[in-house]
Order: C-alpha cells, then structure tokens, then sequence
C-alpha cells in the first residue's frame, strides 16, 4: 500500500486526500470565543441498533453525495464516541503495535529519482493542519508533512503529546484495522454509519450547534465560538438521538466502504459500496480511496461545509492526517 499521494507528489498533492471540501468564500464576521465547554465523562459500551430503513444521501449540497434513496441496514452495535488516544493506548501496550506514521518512509514510493526526494519526506511523520496567518485558497497553505508527527505528538515532536481523551489521529488504513482486529470490531461500512448518524433525521445542510465544526472565516481566522480551536475531547457535545457522540464534526471518520462519486441508486440492502476496481476519488485517481464521513474541525460555512450525515469524500489510506479518525461496529454484543 502506498504511504500517500503526499508522497508521491509532495505536499501539493495533499489537497486531494485531506482538504478538497470546498471553495473558500467571503470573511465571515468576527464572533466571540465562547467559555470552555464541559466535557464529562463517557463510557465506552457500544450502543446497539436496530436494523431499519432510512434516507440515505444528499442532493443538495455536493453532487457526490446524492442521489437519495431509501437504504436499509441491519442491526449492528456500535462505539458511542470515536476511538481514542486512551484506547489507541491500550491497543499498543497490549501489542507493541508500530503506526505507519511511527516508520521511515520506503524511497520506493515515490515515483521519480531517489536523489530528488526531500530528505523530510523519508522520515517517521504524518500530515498536519497548519493555519496560516493570511486568507488563502492554497490547500499547500493549510496542510504540513511534520517529521515525527503521529498518534502520539499529534502536532509533531515539538507539540503537546495526545490528550487521553481525544480521538486518535494519524493512523492509515491497516492501523485502524489492526486495532479493529483486537478489539473485535470492524471498521463500518458507509450506510451503517451513516444510519447512526442520521438518528432518524434528513441530512439538511446547517451548521450544527452541538459539533465541533469551524466558526469564523477559515482557514486563518477561528472564533471558536464553540469552545475549541482543533480537536475536541469526546463527550463535550451533545450525543443524537442513538446517543452518539461526535458523528459530525470533530475528526472525519473512516469507513470500510471504496469511495466513488456518487451512489448507486439501485444498491439498497446492506450497501458495502464499489468494490475496489470500481473506485475513483478525482482528486486521488491512481489511489483506490476509503469513504470518510461526517466533516472535522476545519469544516466551515465559507469552505467545507460536510458537517452532516450525509457527507462523504474519498481518503487515500495509505497515510494519516490531524483531522481524520474512527469508530467501530461489532456484529454481536462486544464483550468486555
């Protein structure tokens, strides 16, 4: 598996795998930051849902998105908030698993001559947000490869080490389903964590009040009028109405499903998606994407406005990034 088009291409290249949600527009107006939230506590039992039939997709927003069909999933359980730095914590000790983010980068991923590679781009690192102190529409702008940057110094080796409590980021693909695999889950596919997500409810196109999403004119000016600045501990917004928490806003979050265009209107029963010669992500072509749902942080009225259900963009798997996550399902009650 290839670490990333990052790598492939350089930092250029990160706009399709991390950042492509939308086109930047008008400043917003100035809002006032807004008193820290508080964030309880929150257990870890997964919530079980009946099977059931729902709307699945949008057709208003982004045209990849639609078309809207009535989709029906069976009963599954699943995690209440996405996996965290804690239970990321866990898994490794237990294991002594190593992330993709944690290795030397193999040379051979690159597609040009070794002497050309940046010396940066061959070390242990994963991609991070980097505000920049100016407007800008320049994805290159916003999104860094850090050298030493991983689930453990999520900002790199020079930031804060990952909050307990806050959603694990920057891990790839076969990281997340190494630690599906021990905790007896599995990554969901896209109508099953949609289906949880819609709670149901339609996804409309509105800035959510209770989501961790972008508040001010992004990517240079956040208000943080929802309490936070980047990424939320789980547990300080309130859940929907199957009492999860976070399936919009605050890290996307990876699902077992290739990413194509658009659904197919006629797959209704138990979608798992195209198979891996169907998919097709523009903004990755050589890279047969994953399906990320629910927006991030850095969602924002005047740039990405994904902060929904219904969201959905592809994901090159083969690298992490600050703003993508996950969650589990289980097919039978977990044990504990």
């Amino acid at each position: 598996m290839i670490r990333s088009t990052l790598l492939l291409l350089g930092a250029s290249a990160l706009v399709a795998t991390v950042a492509a949600c939308g086109d930047t527009a008008a400043p917003a107006k100035p809002q006032q930051a807004a008193a820290p939230r508080e964030c309880p506590a929150i257990g870890d039992v997964p919530v079980k849902l009946a099977g059931g039939t729902f709307a699945m997709g949008e057709d208003d927003v982004y045209a990849e998105e639609g078309p809207v069909r009535e989709t029906r999933v069976a009963g599954f359980w699943i995690d209440p908030h996405e996996v965290t730095n804690r239970q990321f914590a866990a898994f490794v000790k237990a294991t002594g698993y190593v992330t993709v983010a944690e290795k030397p980068v193999d040379p051979k991923q690159f597609q040009g001559p070794a002497d050309r590679i940046p010396p940066d781009m061959l070390k242990p690192g994963s991609a991070v947000f980097t505000p920049p102190d100016f407007p800008s529409n320049r994805y290159t702008d916003w999104w860094k490869y850090v050298p030493g940057a991983s689930w453990k110094k999520p900002y790199g080796p020079r930031g804060a080490d990952a909050a307990a409590n806050e959603p694990v980021v920057h891990l790839a693909w076969d990281d997340m389903l190494a630690y599906a695999r021990w905790a007896g889950g599995r990554l969901p596919t896209e109508a099953e964590w949609e289906y949880a997500a819609s709670a149901g409810e339609r996804s409309r196109n509105v800035q959510p009040a209770e989501a961790n999403s972008w508040q001010g004119a992004f990517p240079n000016y956040n208000a943080e009028s929802d309490g936070f600045k980047g990424i939320a501990p789980v547990g300080c917004y309130k859940p929907n109405a199957n009492g999860l928490y976070d399936m919009v806003g605050n890290v996307w979050e990876v699902t077992s499903d290739y990413f194509r265009p658009g659904h197919d209107p006629d797959d209704r029963d138990n979608p798992k998606g195209p198979g891996a010669g169907q998919a097709y992500d523009p903004f990755s072509p050589d890279v047969p994407s994953r399906t990320v749902k629910g927006g991030s942080y850095l969602c924002a009225p005047n740039y990405c406005q994904r902060y929904r259900p219904a969201s959905r963009q592809g994901r090159d798997p083969g690298l992490g990034t600050s703003n993508v996550g996950f969650r589990l399902v289980y097919d039978r009650a977990p044990t504990a």
